[in-house]
């Protein structure tokens, strides 16, 4: 597995102009290769997670980088109208997300709502969420950025609520890229993860393995 991260660390840094971020990458990739794939297999598996660790469907869910709705296609129809909360940077992959992966009478009837921001903008949601989860965010992001997500969700996460959060796991400190990108590879150590969230008013439960096809593994954080 270490191997196998240090291989493609060295194969994604000069990834810019091979991958292009925004439309464009969207538009060369679509909207489900834009975020990875693997679209039924790891919208299931979060889905599935959330619901044994207890959401429920008065819950207020937020899908932090919600992209082409991966996770929200299965938990939008399970939740209440207006209980999920998606963010994304990018309002072309929502876009798509929403006119091809959503049936639009579901849409109607559930609410979902969805804010487009590419700083973390959790304050322009009306309600806290109960449950958080960036799956496959950090694995594309900085320090900085992991920071920023962290300071802000404290304010916009209920008092007893609880944030999931993947990543790709080194047992070292190593040299990620210098600049976050949708399509770069970022590791962290255990200790990185955990400490992102105690500097930030949270504590961190390991939990790891969770079956995750390309092996991230995955920490429950709750505020102090």
């Amino acid at each position: 597995m270490k191997s196998m991260l240090k291989g493609l660390i060295k194969k994604v840094v000069p990834i810019d102009f091979l991958n292009p971020e925004g439309e464009q990458g969207i538009k060369k990739r679509g909207h489900r290769e834009y975020v990875g794939g693997m679209w039924d297999e790891i919208g299931q598996l979060q889905f599935d997670f959330l619901l044994r660790k207890g959401l429920k469907p008065d819950s207020f869910l937020l899908d932090i980088a919600c992209g082409s709705l991966r996770l929200g296609v299965k938990v939008i129809p399970y939740l209440q109208a207006s209980h999920y909360l998606g963010i994304e940077k990018e309002g072309s992959l929502v876009k798509a997300g929403l006119e091809n992966e959503l049936d639009p009478a579901l849409r109607a009837e559930k609410e979902p709502n969805i804010v487009i921001s590419d700083s973390f903008e959790f304050e322009k949601f009306e309600k806290k969420a109960d449950f958080a989860i960036a799956q496959s965010l950090f694995t594309h992001l900085s320090p900085a950025l992991i920071t920023l997500c962290f300071r802000k969700l404290y304010l916009y996460l209920q008092d007893d609520g609880v944030f999931y959060a993947t990543y790709f796991e080194t047992d070292r400190k190593i040299k990620n890229p210098k600049k976050s990108h949708a399509h770069a590879i970022f590791s962290y150590t255990q200790e990185e993860m955990i400490d992102f969230g105690e500097m930030n008013g949270f504590t961190a439960d390991y939990i790891g393995n969770w079956n995750h096809p390309r092996n991230q593994v995955i920490v429950e954080y709750k505020k102090v």
